[in-house]
């Protein structure tokens, strides 16, 4: 099945992925595009309904600021400019953008000045959105109209007089806006008439049916690790190749403790065959002394692809590797558009001379997206809500060298967090818990004797999708029994720390 598709073009916001989410949440699917060659790519794509200009950091009026290929505004496509795509799409098209004096930052209220508007048809005078911008349109050119004005008389909402084309100053993708899902609804399927496809069961069907035309009678080798993600893809290409599929678990020696056992007991039920592969030593190797976070992934991405090229030679010829890359990784490994924030090791660690192609059932799913089709699919509730857990694991939560004591510091402080947030049944509520072994040493003293050893940080946040996420309020009385057992367990670690951090700024890992 061919889905319309409404493209949300990348100008560097901090919400872009955001707007792509609640298409989808709508049935509607969409993608982000890096703002690169965007004309052309629109032209080799003919199910396109709609075009969203995202926000963005920059100034219209500034030197080499992010644009639009002025032939798109030639297309009959409906275009919706949000904050930097508003201001923009109305500076391309004879409006006056300016710096604003007062800047506006924050959850505001607007009010409906034209509820004649397209998108403003039937809903109240002030509503309230979130506004995030310095810039703003201070005037709209004779082919504008004005449809709404923040209390501070800025314009907040436009439409084109004969043109599809809409513009908000605030934010409708983000849950502060409250009428964010409804306007975003009202410009995806009355306006841009797109029929909302995207649902669980023609993800399904549309996935199958290209995996089987891409794969034919070949084989395909999966790397496993019993996470969410591939075990989704597994299932999902058993379900379209059948015997086909080989997975194949590597034990990379950075994984929790007992991960090997109560993975393999997991998917004991699938029907997969799986191969296990023990390679423990030379990932180790191939670590020493690495502490950059960057090299660590791509390293480990690139020990991944060696065994499964020597491993898969052992059971003849196999043309294609899958993984379960997801959308989210993609988007955090860099686009044009996107700084890289780090590199996902099944992304960009995967080195250029790799002798298998490639196949990524997931790769324009979110994380809760991959969470419902395993749900549909009839995975266990226990395997699909499984908390995430990196494919480089504890190689990333280990800042500095990695040694097998170090290693095995964390594994065990680790132990103790998952086994005291069971007891408070706190893992049936925090999306990601884990430790980390910060390589910070502090004084301390212990037994009357003065100490010098390393500082263990717990992290435990919710989220939805992965890409922003919030602290976990974890009682005091927990996180004081875990900073007992870490200190008094584990010889040489003598401080426990809570990292309150959420995402944006920080990224959930540490590295």
């Amino acid at each position: 099945m061919t889905h319309d598709l409404i493209v949300v073009i990348d100008f560097g916001s901090q919400y872009n992925h955001l707007i792509t989410r609640r298409l989808r949440d709508l049935g509607v699917y969409s993608e982000l595009w890096a703002n690169h060659q965007v004309y052309e790519r629109l032209m080799k794509t003919p199910n396109v309904h709609g075009i969203i200009l995202s926000g963005g950091p920059s100034s219209v009026y500034e030197l080499n600021s992010p644009t639009l290929d002025p032939r798109i505004l030639q297309l009959s496509i409906p275009i919706l400019g949000i904050c930097y795509g508003m201001q923009l799409l109305a500076n391309m098209t004879d409006c006056i953008v300016e710096p604003g004096l007062k800047k506006e930052y924050g959850v505001s209220e607007i009010h409906i000045i034209n509820q004649n508007s397209y998108l403003w048809q039937n809903q109240a005078s002030a509503t309230q959105v979130l506004m995030s911008h310095g810039d703003h349109v201070k005037s709209v050119s004779q082919d504008w109209v004005v449809d709404a004005l923040s209390k501070d008389l800025i314009i907040a909402s436009i439409h084109h007089l004969t043109k599809p084309w809409f513009g908000f100053q605030f934010h409708p993708e983000v849950t502060e806006t409250v009428l964010g899902n409804t306007l975003l609804s009202v410009f995806t399927k009355r306006v841009c008439q797109v029929n909302p496809t995207w649902t669980m069961a023609n993800i399904i069907e549309t996935e199958i049916q290209q995996i089987q035309t891409k794969v034919g009678k070949k084989s395909v080798l999966l790397g496993l690790s019993g996470g969410v993600d591939s075990t989704v893809a597994a299932v999902l290409l058993h379900r379209a190749i059948g015997n086909q599929l080989v997975c194949m678990f590597v034990d990379h020696g950075f994984l929790r403790e007992d991960e090997v056992s109560d993975v393999l007991s997991s998917l004991q039920d699938l029907h997969l065959t799986i191969h296990t592969i023990s390679a423990q030593e030379e990932f180790l190797i191939a670590l020493q002394s690495i502490t950059d976070p960057e090299q660590k992934r791509k390293i480990i991405g690139k020990q991944f692809i060696e065994v499964f090229q020597r491993e898969s030679a052992k059971l003849g010829h196999i043309d294609f590797l899958a993984q379960g890359t997801l959308y989210t990784d993609i988007i955090e490994s860099g686009t044009h558009s996107a700084q890289t924030i780090k590199s996902h090791h099944n992304v960009g660690g995967l080195p250029k001379d790799i002798k298998f192609q490639l196949i990524e059932p997931l790769n324009q799913l979110f994380k809760d997206e991959v969470r419902a089709l395993g749900i549909s699919l009839g995975l266990d509730p226990s395997i699909v809500w499984r908390q995430p857990f990196p494919g480089p694991g504890l190689a990333i939560r280990l800042i500095g060298p990695i040694t097998k004591e170090r290693l095995e510091c964390l594994r065990k402080s680790d132990k103790i967090l998952r086994e005291e947030f069971q007891k408070a049944r706190l893992n049936e509520t925090v999306w990601q818990y884990f430790t980390v072994l910060t390589g910070i040493k502090s004084v301390g003293v212990m037994g009357d004797q003065r100490t010098y050893n390393e500082t263990v940080a717990i992290r435990a946040v919710t989220s939805v999708d992965g890409m922003t996420a919030q602290v976990a309020k974890i009682p005091y009385e927990v996180l004081e029994i875990i900073s007992k057992r870490i200190i008094n367990e584990i010889q040489g670690i003598n401080r426990v720390v809570y990292d309150i951090t959420s995402k944006p700024p920080a990224t959930i890992e540490w590295e």
